[in-house]
């Protein structure tokens, strides 16, 4: 009977004591001569029987380290559980169930030494030998189950084994710090191919780094209609829109990143923090790009200085710890991280990289270029039947071929935005131009006889000159040539390269910001103050003598056009200043009421009184009014 029972609690199963999945392991009904209570202690014994085999079960299906029994046939892979952490998670459980097969081993020899006398032991004394394990078997099969009912997968088996093992029973705590420091032995061989080599090593994507873009994108919301923009004041739409510098997100308007790599998040354990993981992804990213580019390092050295094998060694000292330390892994990953980002620093400014390609791009946004302009490369947009393909100057932008190793900041997302805002500057100082060449014209029929249109051209003239100009300088001055000596003082004052990567992608939020191209309210009412300018320069250019009835209507409505959008800039900007939201629209307020002015004018330009006199009552004028109207 005894030897039936340690054959039962080994995962073998007889005549006394039977097994069914259902119910698992228990004596058999037909031993009458068994006392009720000598029946209780032996169904205890048998339930530590059930887990085991269930383990044993759960081990050879997916491992095959433990030989398969008769009485429960495998169903490999039948619940589609699969990966290196899983085989890594059931060589530790393995291991844990060696002290209670090695217990069993030991009553079997006692039984042997012990057989023929009557100190045999009975069922308590077996039952007593193993109650250790009556506390460690049941919080096991709790986490087994979990596994297989939640499918859970790589990495997050860490997370898994880490929360159960965060009990207050010691010999639970123990076992499943044993399989944790399994498990972590196979995140430490990927992080060693991923650092020290650039290698991802994933097969099955249990790894919290994949290759591809970040997919924890919050979907975009549609646009709302802001059509509504009135001369009568600011609602509380707009003015909360204001407060938000980041209304219209880059991503709805910007080409998305290319990067190859990124975080996985779902598979990063908790007690990894993101930072941690993020320098991870820096040193393999680094060390992938740089070991793999055709360029000959021998002069440099490689990018880890040549200590690959001081790092393997420190990791592989980590990998020995019994228990998973935060600190010292930290330290170890920032050691690695400091060393990869001076190697690229010394790559990217030492060698005369970045700091003659970031002055060429500010000096080429801060002049006139025109027969260097040219169109943009890159895949073309679909175009609806009704939208005409770009022509002209709404064709020209920005393009540049990346370089090896300049491609590690000048993503294909990074030189969208340069190009976005090299498209807006170029659109300012278009429109200054053009003002400028009116002003030419002006100057050179300025003997001759004028009448009161004239005046009102001129003066119109000399009041969007006056708003163009101050804008062109406040983004020349303010904007561009501020923040780029910010990002040289960053550059020239840190060693490590993610700092120079931050500081530029922080200019280059700056000047998006700045510019207000992502501040919809101010941005569509510049817009609509350049065009209103293009429209009164093209009809300068093609009256160059005194206004017929129809070029006056046409002015007509650029005047309002003109005075009705620069109310509402001041407006907007005097909004603002009012309730301290944002010091960029004060800065462009003080650019364009320095004097007070544009206060004392109140907050229009380009409106006369007499202008309805003149002007207003021509039946030419109200033809092209009526005719406005109908295209609106």
């Amino acid at each position: 009977m005894i030897h039936e029972l340690l054959l039962a609690l080994s995962g073998y199963p007889g005549a006394a004591f039977t097994w069914s999945k259902r119910s698992g392991l228990q004596v058999s009904q037909e031993l009458p001569f068994l006392h009720p209570s000598e029946t209780s202690v032996l169904n205890r014994l048998c339930r530590l029987g059930t887990d085991y085999i269930r383990f044993a079960e759960f081990v050879e299906q997916y491992t095959g380290h433990v030989q398969q029994q008769d009485h429960h046939p495998s169903q490999q892979n039948q619940s589609g559980l699969h990966g290196i952490y899983l085989r890594a998670f059931c060589t530790g459980l393995d291991s844990v169930l060696q002290p209670y097969r090695q217990a069993l081993l030991d009553l079997e020899q006692e039984v042997k030494e012990r057989f023929g006398t009557k100190c045999c032991p009975a069922a308590d004394s077996i039952l007593f030998c193993v109650l250790q394990f009556q506390l460690l078997f049941p919080s096991v099969m709790v986490m087994v189950e979990q596994i297989k009912t939640q499918k859970i997968h790589g990495c997050q088996i860490l997370e898994t084994v880490h929360k159960h093992s965060c009990g207050g029973l010691p010999p639970v705590r123990s076992a499943l710090e044993k399989i944790l420091a399994v498990c972590h032995g196979v995140m430490y061989k990927q992080l060693s191919a991923w650092m020290l080599h650039g290698l991802l090593l994933d097969q099955h994507e249990e790894f919290f780094i994949k290759q591809g873009p970040s997919s924890g994108n919050v979907p975009s919301q549609p646009e709302e209609d802001d059509d509504d923009l009135g001369i009568g004041g600011l609602t509380g739409k707009q003015l909360r829109e204001l407060q938000d510098l980041r209304l219209i997100e880059e991503e709805n308007m910007l080409a998305p990143s290319l990067k190859q790599f990124s975080l996985r998040v779902e598979m990063l354990p908790s007690y990894i923090p993101v930072r941690v993981a993020e320098k991870i992804l820096f040193v393999g990213e680094s060390v992938q790009m740089f070991e793999n580019q055709n360029v000959n390092l021998t002069r440099k050295g490689s990018i880890l200085k040549n200590q690959e094998d001081t790092f393997a060694a420190e990791l592989h000292r980590l990998k020995q710890q019994p228990l998973f330390s935060l600190v010292d892994f930290e330290s170890v990953v920032d050691w690695i991280r400091s060393t990869v980002a001076e190697s690229a620093h010394k790559v990217l400014l030492d060698d005369d990289n970045l700091l003659p390609l970031l002055h060429l791009t500010i000096e080429y946004h801060g002049k006139e270029h025109k027969d260097t302009s040219q169109t943009r490369e890159g895949p073309s947009r679909e175009l609806s039947p009704r939208e005409a393909p770009p022509s002209g100057w709404a064709a020209l932008g920005l393009s540049y071929k990346v370089q090896w190793p300049l491609h590690i900041l000048f993503t294909p997302a990074v030189l969208e935005k340069y190009n976005v805002v090299f498209k807006y500057l170029l659109s300012v100082r278009r429109v200054q131009a053009e003002l400028q060449h009116c002003w030419a014209l002006q100057m050179q029929r300025k003997h001759l006889k004028s009448n009161r249109t004239d005046a009102i051209k001129w003066r119109l003239r000399d009041h969007m000159a006056f708003l163009v100009d101050n804008l062109q300088y406040y983004l020349q001055v303010d904007v561009l040539e501020s923040q780029f000596s910010q990002l040289l003082q960053q550059i020239n004052a840190t060693r490590d390269f993610e700092s120079i990567r931050l500081a530029h992608d922080h200019f280059l939020s700056n000047l998006l910001a700045q510019s207000f191209i992502l501040l919809k309210p101010v941005f569509h009412c510049l817009n609509e103050i350049l065009d209103l300018c293009h429209s009164f320069c093209s009809l300068v250019s093609q009256n160059l003598g005194p206004l017929d009835e129809r070029g006056a209507a046409q002015l007509s409505i650029l005047v309002k056009g003109f005075s009705r959008q620069s109310s509402l800039l001041f407006k907007i900007l005097s909004s603002v200043r009012n309730h301290q939201i944002n010091s960029d629209l004060a800065q462009l307020l003080l650019r364009l009421d320095y004097n007070k002015y544009y206060t004392q004018a109140g907050g229009t330009l380009g409106r006369y009184k007499y202008l309805h006199c003149c002007l207003g009552h021509c039946p030419e004028v109200l033809e092209v009014q009526s005719d406005l109207n109908d295209r609106k």
